[in-house]
């Protein structure tokens, strides 16, 4: 057979082998250290075919696997595309100066999220002073409607699409975590109402967290928050927490452009 031939009798193939590639690496995204047939039952491809995958991902660097070569993990290259995408970015560029000013004003951890789907994306973040703090990762995803950076954002948007973008199964993380939709839309009213988002123990037992959506040009999409633990958090340090979320978002420039 032709060359011309086997290009034109194969596209199918070749979309269902990338889906396949970009499916593996969304999965160890999220679950390190995974087994070829743990990987393969998640995504329903046959081991044969996932081996041969495997393979050729960890050759390029996209996947790194353990001396026993029987279990998987994303490797160096995805690190280097995830970080040229968060360099790249505009709103991560735009957003540097309010990270500082929160971080050296509250000495709390700071974070930049971005809505993607149901879930919230971390963009960038700012460590906290403290020696008591919140752990968390870039490029880690949690249920938007569980954190305050996705609570920011869903505020903007009417009930009719928050329940398409979310569906009625809400997860929940800890007991504290609202999962009936009815009582979540009236959440989002009070933080729509009040211009900030506020979780306690919704997402880890212990902590709290407050945060402000970003205005762009585009579909709101993006938010700052600031997380602390419970035992610090008093009448006064929230006040401050909130004037410096209100005070970070009016001197915040959206870029010109909207690019995703």
């Amino acid at each position: 057979m032709a060359i011309d031939e086997v290009t034109k009798a194969s596209p199918a193939a070749s979309v269902k082998s990338a889906d396949r590639t970009l499916s593996v690496l969304e999965y160890l995204a999220q679950n390190s250290h995974a087994g070829l047939p743990e990987i393969a039952h998640a995504l329903n491809i046959p081991k044969s075919s996932l081996h041969g995958l495997l393979r050729t991902m960890t050759a390029r660097g996209w996947v790194a696997t353990e001396v026993t070569g029987t279990r998987f993990s994303l490797g160096v290259r995805a690190l280097q595309v995830g970080t040229a995408y968060v360099e790249s970015d505009k709103v991560v560029s735009r957003a540097q100066n309010i990270l500082d000013w929160l971080s050296d004003e509250l000495h709390e951890t700071v974070h930049l999220g971005r809505l993607d789907g149901s879930d919230v994306v971390y963009l960038d973040k700012r460590e906290s002073q403290h020696q008591l703090r919140m752990h968390s990762a870039l490029g880690k995803r949690l249920p938007a409607h569980a954190v305050s950076l996705g609570k920011a954002v869903l505020a903007e948007y009417s009930p009719g699409e928050v329940r398409a973008r979310l569906g009625e199964n809400l997860v929940a993380l800890t007991q504290h975590t609202i999962t009936d939709m009815d009582r979540l839309l009236e959440d989002l009213a009070r933080t729509h109402e009040r211009g900030y988002s506020f979780e306690r123990e919704e997402n880890t037992i212990g902590t709290a967290c407050f945060a402000i959506a970003l205005p762009g040009p585009g579909p709101i999409v993006d938010a700052v928050s600031v997380a602390l633990p419970l035992v610090r958090l008093d009448k006064e340090l929230e006040e401050r927490v909130i004037s410096s979320l209100q005070t970070a978002r009016q001197s915040y420039s959206p870029p010109s452009t909207w690019r995703r």
